[in-house]
């Protein structure tokens, strides 16, 4: 069809008619230009059609169906073929280098993985790329597999000793019956929020969180002050981050301490259990903080011994960002682990779809380590980042002050010891 044609036939249909003629006419183009290349690479080969050269090693031998890959959809061509005779008096085929070039699907396979994050299934894409070819559920399994292992490589080998550490938010995940993965979300000086890095085991186990923490400090992640960590209330996750960072402040989550507590309490008294905790939350500074937990020891204490313990347990983890004496700005995400909560829920809309993961495969962590990546594009600038400056220099290491009873104060007089080598196991 020469252009004069084409200009009148686009004129005389409709819309949507004259979209797919012009685009097989592009199709058309697209298939006489390639034969044009191949047949240009043969005559190289083999020299000129009917004149072959005496010096030339390759023979026309013919051609063959075959197809290429453009805009993700198979076209079926006819490919020009050469023979090459090898040293036995054998010969072999030539593999055009334009014709393997043509059937690369690099265009293909960025479809698919698009296709697979927004919830197609690998039985399903044949569906979506009918005309495709290569898209079979193993073919796409195959390329999910290699994709995904490019992604935890990815995740891992992100650089980062070289940013100024302040905060590290630790929380578990629970992905199946037998994977819980512990991930790990750093606050840098700028106020900028990063996926660290995860670790999955059957449980949040001390081991599982020891190989995180240790995973992290190779890496390079070494704050240059004390470490805020905040965590949920695991021990082992405590353990951890300590057997690293003997000198961390850690700030337990008060989101999960209200949420402990509420369990234990009748349904009449969460009312005023939240508007404590909310108070909590808003006041700054130590004395402030230290009345309201006077507060809710004298309410706790008045209804149930089991939520008054729960609260106790905790002790002045509940207030440590209060008493290092920062602006309040930096309560609403430093007091909790909603930070990493939140990251947590957009995870489970990208794994929503993963009926089953097999802990014997890296299945999980190809997953897990896709859609951190993801959600971690939608990260914004820390609320109250201006005043991290301060957050800072109450992380000071300061020198050590004795207590009444001739202990260090996990909070005011921290020793300043460098983190340990990564443990061997066992």
């Amino acid at each position: 069809m020469d252009q004069c044609s084409l200009i009148e036939l686009l004129g005389q249909a409709s819309g949507s008619e004259a979209g797919e003629i012009f685009r097989e006419y592009l199709r058309g183009g697209v298939r006489m230009m390639l034969t044009q290349v191949m047949a240009a690479e043969v005559a190289e080969l083999c020299g000129p059609k009917y004149h072959p050269s005496e010096e030339a090693t390759c023979r026309r031998a013919g051609s063959a169906s075959g197809y290429v890959v453009w805009e993700g959809n198979r076209e079926d061509v006819k490919r020009p073929r050469a023979r090459r005779q090898k040293d036995d008096g054998s010969t072999e085929e030539v593999h055009l280098r334009t014709y393997e070039s043509a059937r690369q699907s690099d265009q293909l396979n960025a479809m698919i993985l698009r296709a697979l994050s927004a919830g197609v299934s690998g039985r399903e894409m044949g569906d979506v790329h009918p005309e495709s070819p290569n898209v079979s559920k193993s073919s796409v399994s195959r390329l999910w597999i290699q994709a995904g292992g490019k992604l935890i490589d990815e995740l891992r080998s992100r650089d980062i000793a070289s940013r100024d550490w302040l905060a590290l938010i630790l929380d578990g995940i629970v992905l199946s019956k037998d994977q819980t993965a512990i991930v790990a979300v750093g606050v840098s000086s700028g106020g900028t929020k990063h996926i660290l890095d995860f670790s999955l085991g059957s449980t949040e186990n001390y081991e599982v969180c020891r190989d995180l923490m240790g995973r992290l400090v190779d890496r390079g992640f070494a704050p240059t002050r004390r470490l805020l960590s905040v965590l949920a209330g695991s021990a082992a996750l405590k353990k951890a981050v300590l057997r690293f960072f003997p000198d961390a402040v850690i700030q337990r989550c008060l989101v999960h301490k209200e949420r402990n507590i509420r369990a234990r309490l009748s349904r009449r008294d969460w009312g005023e259990l939240a508007r404590l905790f909310k108070r909590l939350r808003q006041v700054e500074g130590e004395e402030a903080a230290r009345e309201v937990l006077h507060d809710l020891e004298d309410f706790l204490g008045k209804r149930n011994a089991e939520s008054l313990s729960s609260l106790r347990e905790a002790g002045d983890e509940l207030i440590a960002l209060h008493i290092l004496g920062v602006p309040s700005t930096l309560h609403r995400n430093l007091l909790s682990t909603n930070l990493i909560e939140n990251s947590f829920r957009n995870t489970r809309r990208k794994l929503g779809r993963v009926t089953r993961f097999r802990a014997e495969t890296d299945q999980a962590s190809r997953w897990l380590a896709y859609a951190l990546l993801e959600v971690e594009k939608g990260f914004h600038r820390l609320s109250g980042w201006r005043d991290l400056p301060a957050l800072g220099r109450a992380l000071e290491r300061p020198p050590v002050a004795s207590r009444s009873d001739g202990a260090a104060s996990p909070l005011r007089a921290a020793p300043s010891a460098p983190s340990p080598p990564h443990p061997a196991e066992g």
